[in-house]
């Protein structure tokens, strides 16, 4: 009697490990379908919601806005074209180089920094430090470097009036002689 059993449990025994393999496949499936959402939710969303800021903005820009390219240089957009654009970078009036837009990484438009620099500027020592907080790093890195720039431009009127002088002066030995 006992081996007539024998192998009727057998039997079970194999049926219910190829339930439980089945059972086991069907969680390893779950398991990824939530981790491609999460890779979804986590980093695929994101980089779509990235490109589309991105894409709105370019398809914003205008002549006079302040970009910084793909490559880390700050200039300013002095035409607009379809695909391309041209950026002047720096002080020098010859640095034009044309781009695709697609190598701007960020735009600062016009109209947000023009209003802060048309402000009448307080005197009192208080609203000195509220309008340092304000203002964001790329404001300050403007205004620094056209501190920069005006110095520059009195070293060279002040060169300028030294060379007249010494030029004046040098005509005047000559006269002498």
């Amino acid at each position: 009697m006992n081996s007539a059993l024998l192998p009727v449990s057998v039997l079970t025994a194999g049926g219910s490990s190829a339930a439980a393999g089945g059972g086991g496949l069907f969680m390893m499936i779950i398991y990824m379908v939530i981790i491609f959402g999460a890779m979804y939710f986590f980093a695929i969303r994101p980089q779509k919601k990235e490109q589309k800021r991105l894409q709105t903005m370019i398809s914003q820009m205008e002549v006079g806005d302040t970009v910084v390219t793909t490559s880390g240089f700050y200039g300013i957009v002095i035409a607009v074209d379809e695909e391309d654009c041209i950026v002047e970078f720096g002080n020098n009036k010859n640095c034009r180089i044309p781009m695709r837009k697609s190598a701007i990484a960020e735009i600062e438009k016009a109209s947000d920094s023009a209003p802060a620099s048309s402000e009448p500027e307080k005197t009192t020592e208080s609203a000195a430090p509220k309008k340092a907080a304000v203002k964001g790093p790329r404001a300050a890195a403007r205004e620094a470097k056209e501190a920069m720039k005006q110095a520059r431009i009195q070293e060279k009127e002040k060169a300028v009036e030294e060379n007249k002088a010494a030029r004046e002066a040098k005509e005047e030995k000559k006269e002498q002689q």
